[in-house]
C-alpha cells in the first residue's frame, strides 16, 4: 500500500529571480515575469517607432480627432499594422518556449495533442487582431470627436497619443499571441464576429439593407461590402481552428469514440468552410452557389447537433439539451418567415447568433469533458496502487 508524502516532504517551489532588460531579451519565456518584461518591451518598441513615424506625419500640422487624415485614422492604421507584426511575433516565441513546465501559462496553451496552428492559422488570427484594433481605435476616435467638438490635437500631442495607443495594441496583440489558449481563440472569434459585422451595417450604402437580407451586405462595392465578406471568410478560417482544438482533447479510447470525434470535426470544419465560402461567392453574384454554401453550413449544424449523443458519448446532456433547444428555435424563425411574419435577415441573424454561441460554448465544454475523462484515467491506477 503506498504512503502519501506528508506536507514537510512535499516540494518548495523555487523562487523566480526579478527578470532585468538582458534576461527579458535573451529569454523572454523563461517564465511568466519574464514574458511580461518582454510584452513590455515589445510595446515599447512599437511606441518608439510609432512616435517617430507620427511626428513625421503630424509635423508642423493641428490635427481632427477622427476622420481623414485625423490622428484617429493614423492611429487605426498603424495599430492594425502593429498587432500584425506583434502577434506572429507572439507565435515565433510561443514556439520556441522550452520550458515544458511553463509551456501550458506562457505560451503553449494551443499545443495539444491532435491539433496545431498552420501558417495560415496564424494568418488568419493575425488579421483578426489587426482588424479588431483597426475598428476598435475607428470607433473610440470617433465617440470623442462627438465629445471634444471642433477640437484639434497639437504636433506633439498627437505624436505623444499616437505613440501610446500603438505601444498598447502592441503590448496585447502580443500577450494574447503568446497566451493564446482555446478560451482566448473563442473569444477572438465572438470579438471579431461582432466588430466585423457591426462594421459592415454601420458603413452599408443602402440603409434599408436589413429589408432583403444579410448577404446583402456583401453584396454592393463600396467598404461595407468588402468589411462584410473579409469578416466570413477570416471568421471561416477561425471556425476551422476551432473545430481542430474543440475536438482535440476528445477521449477517443475506443474505434466508436474515434469515430464520433472525426464526425463531429469534419462537421465543424465544414461550417468554417461554407462560411468563408459565403463571403468569397456573393449572393449577387453567385446565387446557387452563395444559397448551397449557406444552407450546407445550417444542415451541418443540425445533423452535428442532433447525432452529438452518439458521436460523443461523453458530452454533458445539458449541453446536448441546449443544442436541441437552439435546433427548434432555429426552426421556429424559419416558420416565422415562411408565413411572413419575420424577413429573412431576422432568421439569418438568429440563426448565427445561434450556431457561433453553439461553436464557442462546444470549445468549453469539449476541453472540460477530456479533462474530466483525462482525470478520471489517472485516478484509476492510483486507486489501484492503493489497494
Amino acid at each position: 500500500m503506498t504512503q502519501t508524502r506528508t506536507e514537510a516532504e512535499a516540494p518548495v517551489p523555487t523562487a523566480q529571480h526579478t527578470a532585468t532588460v538582458g534576461a527579458a531579451l535573451r529569454h523572454p519565456a523563461e517564465n511568466v515575469e519574464s514574458l511580461e518584461s518582454a510584452a513590455l518591451l515589445v510595446g515599447a518598441a512599437f511606441f518608439v517607432v510609432g512616435g517617430l513615424v507620427g511626428g513625421i506625419a503630424f509635423w508642423g500640422r493641428d490635427l481632427p480627432i477622427s476622420g481623414q487624415g485625423s490622428l484617429g485614422e493614423f492611429v487605426a492604421i498603424a495599430s492594425a499594422v502593429t498587432a500584425v507584426l506583434a502577434f506572429v511575433l507572439g507565435r515565433v516565441l510561443a514556439r520556441r518556449t522550452e520550458n515544458a513546465a511553463l509551456r501550458r501559462e506562457i505560451g503553449q496553451g494551443l499545443s495539444v495533442p491532435g491539433a496545431r496552428l498552420h501558417w495560415f492559422d496564424v494568418a488568419a488570427l493575425a488579421i483578426a487582431h489587426a482588424v479588431i484594433a483597426l475598428l476598435g481605435w475607428v470607433a473610440l476616435s470617433t465617440v470623442l470627436e462627438q465629445s471634444f467638438r471642433d477640437a484639434v490635437v497639437f504636433t506633439l500631442p498627437a505624436t505623444a497619443l499616437a505613440g501610446v495607443a500603438i505601444a498598447l495594441t502592441g503590448y496585447v496583440a502580443f500577450l494574447s499571441s503568446a497566451r493564446m489558449t482555446p478560451m482566448l481563440l473563442s473569444l477572438v472569434l465572438a470579438v471579431f464576429l461582432v466588430v466585423g459585422a457591426l462594421t459592415s451595417m454601420l458603413s452599408a450604402s443602402d440603409p434599408h439593407w436589413w429589408k432583403e437580407n444579410l448577404s446583402a451586405l456583401g453584396m454592393t462595392d463600396d467598404i461595407s461590402a468588402m468589411a462584410f465578406n473579409v469578416t466570413l471568410i477570416v471568421a471561416g478560417a477561425i471556425v476551422t481552428i476551432v473545430a481542430r482544438y474543440a475536438t482535440a482533447t476528445l477521449p477517443i479510447g475506443t474505434p466508436p469514440a474515434r469515430r464520433g470525434r472525426d464526425l463531429v470535426r469534419v462537421g465543424l470544419v465544414l461550417i468554417g468552410i461554407f462560411l468563408a465560402c459565403v463571403g468569397i461567392f456573393p449572393v449577387d453574384e453567385f446565387f446557387i452557389v452563395h444559397n448551397t454554401v449557406a444552407t450546407g453550413m445550417a444542415v451541418c449544424f443540425a445533423v452535428i447537433v442532433v447525432g452529438l449523443p452518439w458521436f460523443i458519448r461523453s458530452v454533458p446532456k445539458v449541453f446536448v439539451g441546449l443544442g436541441y433547444l437552439y435546433v427548434v428555435v432555429i426552426i421556429v424563425v424559419a416558420i416565422f418567415f415562411a408565413t411572413g411574419y419575420y424577413n429573412l435577415t431576422a432568421v439569418e441573424l438568429v440563426a448565427a447568433c445561434l450556431i457561433f454561441s453553439w461553436i464557442i460554448v462546444f470549445l468549453r465544454t469539449a476541453s472540460a469533458s477530456g479533462a474530466s475523462e483525462a482525470d478520471a484515467a489517472a485516478v484509476a491506477p492510483s486507486a489501484i496502487d492503493a489497494e
